[in-house]
């Protein structure tokens, strides 16, 4: 997985405003149980929204260099989708993001929008 240029967190817009306010994207109960923020890749991310996340109106992927999180990233298996998903095990600083991008509904899922 070292060719992976950039993560994403998938997070709503009111996430993403809490983040840009307090410095820090604010986790989940899922991510507080299993100790490390969930993110995904480019090519996991429309899925992941799809399967988690299909009721979400304001859905943004947050965009975030490897480079600035590289260290404190595993990539590990998540049984029920058979694939290795990055996994944050630091806080994500909203200064690591580099851009917030919308997703749009297509169908039953979601496509990736314009960048805010």
């Amino acid at each position: 997985m070292n060719d992976i240029d950039n993560v994403y967190r998938l997070a709503s817009m009111d996430e993403w405003r809490d983040a840009q306010e307090n410095g820090t994207v604010p986790q989940r109960d899922i991510d507080e149980r299993g100790g490390y923020m969930h993110l995904s890749t480019k090519a996991q991310a429309l899925e992941t929204a799809r399967i988690h996340f299909a009721d979400a109106e304001d859905l943004l992927a947050l965009e975030i260099p490897m480079a600035l999180i590289k260290d404190a990233v595993k990539f590990e298996l998540a049984p029920k989708r058979g694939e290795e998903f990055p996994h944050l095990y630091a806080p994500l600083r909203a200064v690591q993001v580099a851009q917030a991008i919308r997703l749009e509904r297509e169908g039953d899922g979601f496509i990736f929008g314009e960048t805010l």
